[in-house]
Order: C-alpha cells, then structure tokens, then sequence
C-alpha cells in the first residue's frame, strides 16, 4: 500500500487556483523528492497531506487513512517540518522537545530517550539547553526536525528543509535522511535545489502551474530526455528579440530537439541535440549568418534540462518569474495607497 495517495487534488485561494488536478503517489518506505520553483504548488500540497488544509475537490490518503475523514489519525503517522520555523524563544531546546513528547502522550521514559537519540543523531548535545531565541538558523532547522520525528512517524513530511543553511547543517540533515529511508521512514522532501533532490531522491516528481508534469526515477527523467545539452553563447545580447531570432535560426538544424532562451543567464540558448555533428553544423549556421561563437559547452542531459523540457523554461526562469509577479504585485498595492 502506498504511504500517499493524491487524486485529482484541487485548491484555490480566491482567485488564485494553486492545485490544478494534481495527483500524486508514493511507495513506502522511498525518500521522495517534490521538485518545482516556488509557487508551483508544492506547499500547498504538503499542508494539504498534513490535514493544515482542506482541498476543493480530490481525495487524500496517508497510510491507508482518509486524511478528510480521519486528521487526528493522519498526525499521527506523520511528522511534518515547515518551511518557516516556528519554535518558542523562551524555553531551551530540550524543554521544546520535552514538550512536544507530551503532545504526543510519550511515555515520559520513551519521550527521554528518544530525545537523547535525536540529541545524539543530530549534534545538538553543546547547545539544547540554551533558550531557543540564541538559536542560529541551522540549530533552530535541526530542532525542529528533532521535533518532527520524535514520535517516530511511518511519514515524514519536509518543507524546503535546508532553505539558508550553512554547509554543515544540511550536510547534517542530508545524513540524517539518509539514515531514515534505510531505517524504512518514507520522507516526502520539497525543494527547488536541484542538486539536494538528484543527491537524496530514489523518486521524484516536477510540479509546474499547480500539476505534475514529469514523475520516476532522477535517472530515469534524465534518460526520457535522450541526447546532449548545449548551452550556447553567440554575444552579448542586449536584449530577448534578438535571443529569439538565433534560436529560430538554431532550430530547424537537424540533430536539434529543442531551443529554449535562457533569461536567467543574460539570454543564452539552451539546446537539446542528437547525433555527434550537431555542434559542426551550429557553428556553420551561426558562421553563415556572421554571428561569432562566445561560449559552446555540451554535457549530459540534468534535472534542469528535464525541467526544461516540460515547461520550455529552466527553473531558474520559473524562480525569476514568480519574483517579478510578486514586485508587479506589490508595486500595484502601493500605487493603491
């Protein structure tokens, strides 16, 4: 039986449709990777499995249980790790933990050690027990994972975990994932990192405008895509018009799959390509049309360019352009006062 179970999931917030259809599987006992730029949907979705939200149409099943029927059975096969960290300035780390044991009726013995093991797995033993608010944001991150996982739930739930840490503490979480799914733990883990999610996903989905548009193995997307990436670098484009003429002019190549101007990278192209003569024959193309070579690199096929070639854009771009609708969208309401 798979640990998640999403059918057609749909959610709105006024106007804004944040789920689109969305379904999505996981198996038990895999380390799954949720991969999307921010406002793709993917929050949305994990506070829906968490039972914080209620979707407008779909059905949700955590370990076999209606999550719409059942919430307060769900919380308790899951542990979940939000995005912003929420813990209470005043008491110490330990004291935290203490607490959130009794919220899941841990027996006091259980509940202790339990927290020494959590103490001991995340390297937390110099500091818990100073008050939460001295907190760096890498001690606070690992608390509250201690938090998520002390009542040793069958799902764990993570919500960009390792969003601003330094090196060592996400080097630490990605270990202690790692422990987990050999331990049996299924670990659902949204990020936009692309590297994190090819690093620690046995699975994975891509979620773009609220949908699943891309699902299996890292290596398996990687495979689907077939041939070579090129990135390509002509001059200096001043700006996307003269991008787009090139990548009309690069397109009808033969060997070449697909063309796609890269905003996020002052306007480079981006091409998927078969065949060993394909980079011969862009140079002849490009020199006919007396446009010198800046840059031409050809390498395996990444998770950026399977992401590519579903949406037609890098992440990068998808990223850029959630923050240019946030600034157009904050620029109106100050016009408005």
């Amino acid at each position: 039986m798979p640990v998640i179970e999403l059918q057609q999931i749909e959610k709105s917030y006024g106007p804004v449709q944040a789920l689109k259809g969305l379904s999505l599987t996981v198996p038990r006992g895999c380390l799954y990777g949720l991969l999307g730029p921010n406002g793709a949907g993917k929050t949305t979705t994990i506070r829906i499995l968490a039972t914080l939200l209620e979707p407008d149409a779909g059905s949700v099943k955590v370990a076999g249980l209606d999550a719409l029927r059942e919430p307060r059975a769900v919380r308790c096969e899951l542990g979940y790790v939000a995005q912003e960290v929420a813990i209470d300035k005043i008491l110490t780390g330990r004291e935290m933990l203490q607490l959130q044991g009794d919220l899941y009726h841990l027996r006091p013995a259980e509940r202790d050690a339990r927290i020494a093991d959590l103490i001991d797995r995340l390297g937390m033993e110099s500091w818990l027990d100073r008050r939460c608010g001295t907190y760096s944001g890498g001690m606070r991150r690992r608390l509250d994972l201690a938090s998520g996982l002390l009542h040793k739930p069958q799902l764990l739930v993570l919500d960009e975990p390792t969003v601003g840490l330094d090196i060592e503490s996400r080097s630490v979480i990605w270990e202690l994932l790692r422990e987990l799914r050999l331990q049996g733990t299924t670990v659902l883990l949204s990020s936009h990192y692309l590297e994190e999610v090819e690093a620690l996903a046995d699975r994975m989905a891509i979620i773009d405008d609220g949908r699943v548009i891309a699902e299996g193995t890292p290596d398996q997307l990687k495979q689907r895509l077939g041939g070579d990436r090129v990135t390509l670098r002509v001059r200096e484009f001043s700006n996307e018009v003269e991008a787009e003429q090139v990548r009309q002019l690069l397109e009808p190549v033969d060997g070449v799959r697909q063309v796609v101007v890269n905003r996020a990278q002052g306007f480079s192209l981006n091409l998927v390509v078969d065949g060993e003569q394909v980079l011969s024959r862009l140079r002849e193309q490009l020199d006919a049309a007396q446009l010198p070579v800046f840059a031409l690199a050809q390498s395996r096929p990444s998770l950026d360019d399977v992401y590519l070639q579903a949406t037609g854009r890098t992440l990068m771009d998808a990223e850029l352009a959630v923050v240019g609708q946030r600034d157009a969208k904050q620029e109106r309401k100050s016009s408005m006062r």
